[in-house]
């Protein structure tokens, strides 16, 4: 169906004929698809007598050599779906098959896509990013300490040098815009964490998403979209994000998150605010001081400064909390 969708995503009529006879299929063939199309990934397509079949409006879909190209030196080889269940979790699979890291993997749509503390990420078709990355560490677990935080920069640059100038970064992984939710960041691993192990870093960014869809998200959000009042070829935000990516994981790996806690705390958003770090039923109150070199938040904390870290910590402005 994705060969058929590349035909198709220009937004003009085409006739069934013509498509039948790009693909090598018949009409019929191509009629199925085409309600799969609709069925499957929620893509409407309209029908005229005499005209053919077009797009209810023109689609940009990921391309890989496109985007390879436009990464310039970045050589992690890059694969694209059209339809996954989770971008991490088809990572995860394609490692016991016998794949070996560095690649990328990027899919159009995840009918599971997953956040941090098992929250659903909403991912429509053709909309937004949906992306994994997925590398081998040496030397066990301590290679990843603050790999989340590293990442989170990275996407905010990458934001940024796309147009979203407001990009900034919420305490571990959360990128935000205006105290919205522009991207979220998933990291998990595989493998031995005493020795060598495999960490999959798995990114959504909201791109082309309206305000009106999708229902199902609980908290406030926005999109690349809404913040530059245009739709943005994701092609070219994948590209930007995997040459950030390989410029901060290189300064991460020679110098540990320390070498980056400048430029992270230069978007640190929450500095200054009152906060609630929540891990279970259980919630401390204080003011963010910023991160330490190990991407702990500080937290002044009945006026003494406190540093606090884990996987299963939650921040929230008190207000929210």
């Amino acid at each position: 169906m994705l060969e058929l969708l590349k035909l198709l995503q220009d937004g003009r009529f085409h006739s069934g004929e013509a498509l039948g006879a790009r693909l090598g299929i018949s009409r019929s063939a191509i009629w199925k698809q085409l309600q799969g199309l609709e069925a499957e990934l929620g893509v409407e397509v309209f029908k005229v007598p005499g005209k053919g079949y077009r797009l209810s409006s023109p689609l940009v879909l990921l391309d890989a050599e496109r985007i390879s190209q436009a990464a310039g030196e970045v050589d992690w080889p890059i694969a694209v779906e059209s339809s996954l269940d989770s971008t991490n979790a088809e990572i995860f699979r394609r490692l016991d098959a016998g794949a070996r890291p560095p690649f990328v993997l990027l899919a159009e749509r995840q009918t599971a896509g997953r956040g941090r503390r098992g929250r659903v990420w909403a991912s429509p078709f053709a909309e937004n990013l949906y992306c994994s990355l997925v590398l081998r560490v040496d030397g066990g677990m301590s290679q990843v300490e603050a790999l989340s935080l590293t990442v989170g920069l990275a996407v905010a640059k990458a934001l940024r040098a796309c147009g979203v100038t407001a990009a900034g970064l919420k305490w571990p992984n959360d990128v935000l815009v205006d105290g919205r939710k522009i991207s979220g960041i998933l990291l998990e691993l595989a493998g031995d964490p005493a020795d060598v192990c495999h960490v999959v870093i798995g990114i959504g960014i909201n791109v082309n998403m309206l305000v009106d869809t999708p229902a199902s998200i609980d908290q406030p959000w926005t999109s690349v979209r809404q913040c530059l009042g245009h739709a943005l070829d994701r092609n070219q935000l994948a590209a930007e994000l995997l040459k950030q990516l390989r410029v901060h994981l290189s300064t991460h790996w020679q110098q540990g998150f320390a070498g980056l806690r400048e430029e992270w705390e230069a978007l640190h958003v929450w500095r200054g605010r009152s906060v609630a770090l929540t891990a279970g039923s259980n919630a401390i109150l204080g003011v963010v001081q910023g991160v330490d070199e190990r991407g702990a938040i500080r937290l002044s904390v009945d006026g003494v400064d406190q540093t606090f870290s884990g996987g299963e910590l939650s921040l929230r402005l008190q207000h929210d909390s």
